[in-house]
């Protein structure tokens, strides 16, 4: 059974805007190879962080994810993008 989910995915920019596009394109393909339905994805941008994290990051590239699937594919997912180096922080919920 499929629910409503939203998730919050932070990038590191390292500096850089180029691959951003591909980052979050490969966060949806993911999500839609494990049968998740895409409802919007809003590329919040970049947004300066209180303090730096322990890799002296001062910035990040936000990105609000809304889509339905089913439980153990927001669990699938998340445990194969915790491997990306490249995205710092993912938060999901049951909308």
């Amino acid at each position: 059974m499929k629910r409503n989910y939203e998730g919050v995915v932070v990038l590191k920019l390292q500096g850089q805007d180029e691959g951003i596009d591909e980052l979050v394109g490969g966060i949806t393909k993911e999500l839609e190879a494990k049968g998740a339905t895409m409802a919007n994805v809003d590329r919040v941008g970049r947004k300066e962080f209180t303090h730096e994290n322990h890799a002296k990051q001062k910035h990040g590239y936000y990105v609000h994810l809304q889509f339905d699937a089913a439980p153990k594919v927001v669990n699938e997912v998340r445990d194969k993008l915790k491997l990306n180096e490249n995205i710092m922080l993912q938060h999901y919920r049951r909308s």
